[in-house]
């Protein structure tokens, strides 16, 4: 059975559509991803699969209950990593765990050796009893991933888990993910702006825009529908006369020169430098330098929802469509 099933699922603010008409699945025990600019839609999204939001039309299952009809019931099975600060800072951070797994129903000796296990996963055991309000933003952020974990859910929701920590503690995080997504099969769904943390994690990715999905597969086979690798030659001598032997080349897919650097898309690109190299020295031209790049998710993201598109579809306050009021369409 799937942990998420959605169906036409739509979402709309006062007439403006945040979620347009979504259809996914996602599997028991996967790693989804949801990569998309400010206002593409995640958020809302992640909101109304919380149940936070009540959905305009459409359906969706979350846990194998329905989020319109079994809203109890999907909070039981779910946790939540929000966006936004969500903390009592009138309470230590033990004392804000502790409230949330009271309200999971978890018992003393499990609360408190649950507790300790997150508490050190975030590194906050040394400030475990020390009040919320007096944190700093990165230490209130682990402390929420601390807490959505805190009661083993079957469905955790992760809003830009890991915004504003540094890489070290980011990185822990991440494993520890993995490792709650592997060994207790938990369904995890993921927000990021963090490409390497999509790539990382996610078994699959979906690219969301102006509340659509424009792309769903695994990131390898995103990466692929860019057409290969990136080779970049820089180059001193008759650039023409070479742009036209590699015009004739059938494993160049793409070309492009600007001054005197040609990028050049194809497969396996390390094994067509010489090839490459050969051909220019042919011509009589000097090839200053090389470069490899591998197609990344930043790429594929870029290529879907890049600042051309954002540019085009900006609203007069720099952001797509008209503001919005409650909750922020992201």
């Amino acid at each position: 059975m799937d942990a998420i099933k959605v169906d036409k699922l739509t979402k709309k603010f006062d007439g403006f559509t945040a979620v347009d008409d979504l259809s996914f699945d996602v599997g028991t025990g996967e790693l989804f991803g949801l990569l998309g600019p400010n206002g593409a839609g995640k958020t809302t999204t992640i909101n109304l699969l919380s149940t936070l939001l009540k959905t305009t039309s459409g359906s969706a299952r979350v846990a194998g209950y329905d989020v319109a009809k079994a809203r109890d019931c999907v909070r039981k099975s779910i946790g939540v990593v929000f966006q936004e600060p969500a903390l009592d800072g009138k309470l230590t951070g033990r004392e804000n765990l502790e409230f949330h797994a009271m309200m999971y129903g978890m018992g003393k000796a499990e609360r408190r050796a649950r507790i300790g296990e997150v508490l050190r996963l975030v590194e906050l055991e040394d400030r475990a009893s020390t009040l919320v309000e007096k944190y700093s933003g990165g230490m209130k952020r682990r402390l929420e991933i601390a807490r959505g974990l805190v009661h083993r859910p079957k469905v955790l929701f992760l809003d830009e888990p890991t915004l504003g920590l540094d890489a070290q503690t980011r990185r822990h995080i991440w494993d520890y993910i993995r490792k709650l997504n592997c060994e207790a099969a938990v369904t995890i769904i993921l927000t990021t702006h963090y490409m390497e943390e999509a790539d990382y994690l996610c078994g699959r990715v979906a690219i969301m825009d102006h509340g659509k999905f424009v792309a769903l597969d695994t990131p390898a086979k995103l990466k692929d529908l860019l057409g290969g690798d990136v080779v970049s030659l820089e180059v001193e001598g008759n650039t023409a006369a070479l742009e036209e032997a590699l015009r004739g080349v059938d494993w160049i897919k793409k070309i492009k020169l600007h001054e005197d650097v040609f990028s050049l898309t194809m497969e396996k690109g390390e094994r067509r430098i010489p090839e490459l190299i050969q051909t220019a020295q042919g011509l009589g031209i000097m090839v200053n330098c090389v470069h490899l790049r591998k197609p990344s998710l930043e790429d594929v993201f870029l290529h879907f929802t890049g600042r051309t598109i954002r540019e085009e579809n900006a609203g007069p306050n720099g952001r797509s469509g008209p503001p919005m009021r409650g909750h922020g369409r992201r």
